[in-house]
């Protein structure tokens, strides 16, 4: 008898095994904080992404930089480094040789990046230049590590990379760059919210920082993705400069904006349920799957599922027919747990009317409809799940997002979600905020209200947003 999946309730439990049991990734990897993607979860893991470089492609050109960065650049940019320096892998030798000049693997490129930028970038014609590129990249993590959510080798780390000739035009792709966020997270269901990081927690090096979060189901949020506007920090330490059309020497001014395979983690945590996945329709690696209801030989019944098959493959679906031997009751709960959006079911009675029934993942309803109408009733189908996906889990989003005026009310929203409350901007404050809820300062709204810092009682319009986080 396969193993139980742990209900969804015990959300730690649940995502590990879950995890496992869809074939996802494998975390018996011997070395902490580094798994192995199974086939299934890689397909997910590419149609995810695939989504994004259909995004980014319109005006971003994709390349592809070292793994190793030498420490004469790397150590390069002070504050960088310090927010990375408990992080970074070091390679010191050569196989016996010891190396002249250490070499980091990337944490991060920008130090890898930009001093190919200086040689790149000469003229004001040569602006604005976008490139990204999905790599991995390596962070010695001394917390608890977590597959996909918090691990030593990011797997599938994209990150862009702009240079612009103002800052308000580096600050117009750091717009572009939400947009851009929002319809990838909008595609997948996510629900996400987007605050501007507190000075003490933007990304070293940065003018400030923008985060992208979501709510997982056991109340703590997930940070999602990050943008950042680097104005000319970047720009002065490897000098990047350009000419401008008066012939004078400037520096540009810098963007840059990663998500990682936080995005698989958020959709797996998100949309699944008791039974194991529930995959929005464009990211599933099989959209549809036909189960033959056989009863003695049941060719007739086989046929008719072959020919569906062949139908819906001609019309480009993701679409597996399962004619293993194994009951019809088995093969409903293997694909079921691996979230497949729809299920066809053909039977005797089904042949006699020239139907199929379809059964939802998502709701579990069953529709009987005529083979003359398979295509256009699954494309619709798939359309409704994806709406009812993130309808659903939008509105638990909205329901967990409190409004608050005190700590004590800040300690219990943060239990089940996200409290959003006023705070002065003085990081003082801030701190102690985070210091009396035992919740994090994820970073503050562009919408404003009128009320009191709860720690030092000034009258402010600026709303942040607290919450327990990964």
């Amino acid at each position: 008898m396969a193993k139980a999946l742990p209900k969804k309730a015990d959300f730690s439990e649940w995502y590990s095994e879950i995890l496992s049991m869809a074939g996802i990734v494998d975390v018996r990897y011997p070395i902490k904080g580094l798994s192995v993607w199974h086939p299934f979860g890689l397909t997910l893991r590419n149609r995810v992404y695939s989504i994004l470089r259909s995004l980014l492609d319109v005006d971003h050109q994709e390349a592809l930089f070292p793994l190793l960065i030498p420490e004469t650049e790397f150590m390069k940019e002070a504050e960088h480094i310090k927010g990375f320096e408990e992080e970074v892998y070091w390679v010191t030798k050569g196989g016996d040789t010891p190396l002249e000049v250490p070499l980091a693997l990337r944490p991060t490129s920008e130090t890898a990046i930009y001093p190919m930028f200086k040689l790149w970038i000469r003229s004001h014609t040569d602006l604005p230049l976008r490139v990204y590129q999905i790599v991995n990249t390596f962070r010695y993590e001394t917390k608890h590590t977590r597959p996909l959510v918090r691990v030593r080798e990011i797997t599938s780390f994209k990150e862009a990379h702009t240079a612009h000739a103002t800052w308000e035009d580096a600050e117009k792709q750091v717009h572009e760059a939400v947009r851009i966020y929002s319809d990838f997270y909008d595609r997948l269901a996510i629900p996400h919210i987007f605050t501007k990081r507190p000075d003490w927690d933007k990304f070293p090096g940065a003018d400030y920082s923008i985060a992208v979060d979501t709510l997982m189901p056991d109340g703590k949020t997930l940070q999602i993705g990050t943008i950042h506007h680097l104005g000319t920090n970047f720009a002065k330490t490897f000098d990047v400069q350009y000419e401008d059309v008066n012939g004078e020497q400037q520096y540009v001014h810098q963007t840059c904006y990663g998500i990682s395979e936080r995005c698989v983690a958020a959709v797996i945590a998100i949309h699944g349920d008791d039974r194991g996945l529930i995959l929005p329709p464009e990211v599933a690696p099989t959209q549809v799957v036909i189960v033959p209801i056989l009863f003695g030989k049941g060719k007739g019944v086989y046929e008719a599922a072959k020919r569906v098959h062949k139908t819906l493959s001609n019309k480009g679906f993701r679409v597996v027919l399962d004619d293993s031997d194994e009951r019809p009751g088995a093969k409903y709960y293997k694909w079921e747990r691996k979230g497949v959006p729809l299920r066809i079911e053909v039977g005797p009675r089904d042949l006699k009317s020239n139907s199929v029934t379809l059964v939802r993942r998502d709701t579990f309803e069953k529709t009987s409809i005529p083979m003359s109408e398979l295509v256009p009733t699954i494309n619709q189908k798939l359309k409704d799940i994806h709406t009812n996906l993130y309808e659903k889990v939008k509105k638990s989003f909205d329901e967990r997002i409190v409004e608050c005026t005190t700590l004590n009310e800040v300690k219990t929203a943060v239990k089940k979600g996200i409290a959003k409350i006023n705070w002065c901007g003085a990081e003082k404050c801030g701190l102690r905020m985070e210091e009396i809820t035992g919740a994090d300062v994820l970073g503050e709204l562009t919408q404003t209200k009128k009320g009191k810092c709860p720690i030092c009682e000034k009258q402010t319009d600026k709303v942040v947003l607290m919450a327990r986080a990964y």
